[in-house]
């Protein structure tokens, strides 16, 4: 066993306190007062942060644990940068050896002279951390922001029918909807990586309707840009009815607009992208997608789907195709690569068919239902979502109010009677949870339904009747309503 990385110290003097369980400190030498505090303030040199760090471990200490290589910084007057100081939190025992109780927390301090390893990996530990709060908080901010955009352009494919609007007007509104679910799909994905969830979200998808988004999503590339450059690339589409798989559709989409990517950066040229949907003999769906471009040699086909292969001199191969692979894989599907230099690249796809299990039961989940008026309130501290779902629960003639607070609902709780809730999570002073809580006991069988941009919200699932991520459709406040209130 390796020996333990060695502390080096710049000050000799050992910096000692001791404090009481509670936390009150009793006594610290004149070394920790140079460095860390006074008698009166034993921590006031050290970042709101650290003291946090410091005063909470003080407590665990007086709980009876040994808390051990714990790091500060101390900002000292006469220094420009902080002092890492080393502390330990030993918990001392009465002198009757039956008497278990913690009597005192004695702490040792060493300044450092320089980071150890195992505190670096610590500095970028709490990095990594801090990242991933803010990252979370940005996936939130986003999701609320989603929300009204594809809230939005549910309203406009509303009033496009009602008037008859262009067929191309409401396909671009379709697109629109499309890439902004993807968005969503990928801040998603984003968060159950920062939670360490990998569980999937699978439906069934078509995936000749798959192809057909994924070329309309990707025509600014293979078509618009390439056009001002004089270059002409063209999309040929054999799109025939295959059985529906199981899988999520914005990383199936993910899979083939990077095979399309792929397929326009080997035509420098120009040439042709031609997309073919059959039925295996093993009766699995199958996508072929084929490219006129410089090919592949036989070394790089055999490395095209390892993560990081790039290659530098030919163009079209190695953008993504190692997390395309892993996500055909996922979905229990095959990817395959065919091609010679110079003539060309073919990729087929094929994918197992939905159960017949899976296929009745989408089809039961996807029945429209009549609609009903009901009274309806929303909750949330952002005005854009309180528009957004009042004006799509408008659509069906629900009546709707709205609160900017778990307080203001409360008030309105009492003067009106509403037949469900839909509360935002987060919000300040009183989260979606504890307006639950409340409610509950005023209206026990009211159902309250979570809107919420953040994922990690097991505080809730005790308090409320369902939870829907945000950005959410009509379709999903309708299902809810229908089945907590016009089913119940």
């Amino acid at each position: 066993m390796d020996a333990p990385e060695a502390v080096p110290t710049v000050e000799p003097t050992l910096l000692v306190a001791t404090f009481a369980p509670s936390g009150d400190l009793r006594h610290c030498n004149d070394a920790w007062q140079s460095v860390l505090g006074t008698a009166e303030a034993p921590w006031a040199l050290l970042s709101e942060d650290d003291r946090e760090l410091a005063t909470a471990s003080v407590l665990e200490a007086g709980k009876g644990s040994l808390v051990t290589n714990q790091v500060v910084n101390a900002h000292t007057a006469d220094r420009n940068e902080p002092l890492p100081v080393l502390l330990n939190f030993v918990p001392v025992h009465g002198d009757d050896k039956e008497d278990h109780r913690i009597t005192a927390v004695t702490i040792s301090g060493e300044v450092m002279a320089e980071p150890p390893s195992w505190m670096i990996s610590q500095t970028q530990r709490h990095r990594m951390e801090a990242l991933g709060r803010m990252t979370m908080g940005v996936a939130h901010d986003l999701n609320n922001l989603l929300s009204s955009l594809i809230g939005h352009i549910e309203l406009l494919q509303a009033k496009a029918e009602r008037e008859a609007t262009s067929d191309a007007i409401q396909s671009s509104l379709r697109t629109i909807e499309t890439t902004a679910e993807d968005g969503a799909a990928l801040i998603e994905k984003l968060q159950r990586y920062i939670r360490e969830d990998t569980r999937k979200h699978f439906g069934r998808v078509s995936l000749p309707d798959l192809v057909e988004e994924c070329i309309t999503i990707t025509q600014p590339y293979w078509y618009n840009e390439p056009r001002r450059q004089g270059i002409e690339i063209e999309v040929e589409k054999h799109l025939e009815s295959v059985p529906t798989t199981m899988g999520d559709a914005s990383e199936l989409r993910e899979v083939f607009v990077n095979l399309i990517l792929n397929a326009v950066q080997a035509m420098p040229e120009g040439g042709t992208i031609t997309f073919e949907t059959y039925t295996t003999e093993q009766g699995a769906a199958g996508v072929r997608v084929t490219d006129t471009g410089v090919g592949m040699s036989d070394e790089v086909q055999d490395n095209i789907f390892e993560p990081l292969f790039t290659t530098k001199d030919e163009q079209g191969t190695g953008m993504g195709l190692s997390a395309s692979y892993g996500i055909v894989q996922e979905h229990g599907g095959d990817i395959d690569v065919a091609s010679e230099p110079d003539e060309g690249t073919t990729f087929t796809l094929t994918f197992p068919p939905a159960g017949d299990a899976e296929a009745e039961r989408d089809s039961t989940d996807t029945q429209p239902t009549e609609t009903e008026s009901v009274r309806v309130l929303v909750v949330d501290d952002e005005e854009m979502v309180r528009s957004i779902v009042t004006q799509l629960l408008s659509l069906n003639d629900h009546e709707v109010d709205r609160a900017s607070s778990g307080q203001e609902a409360l008030t309105m709780f009492e003067q009106t009677s509403y037949d469900i809730v839909f509360t935002d999570f987060g919000m300040p002073e009183m989260t979606g949870a504890e307006l639950a809580r409340q409610l509950r006991t005023w209206a026990p069988d009211l159902p309250v339904i979570l809107l919420t941009g953040y994922t990690d919200t097991q505080e809730a699932a005790g308090e409320v009747d369902d939870i829907i991520s945000k950005p959410f459709k009509l379709e999903e406040l309708e299902a809810t309503i229908q089945k907590y209130v016009i089913s119940a």
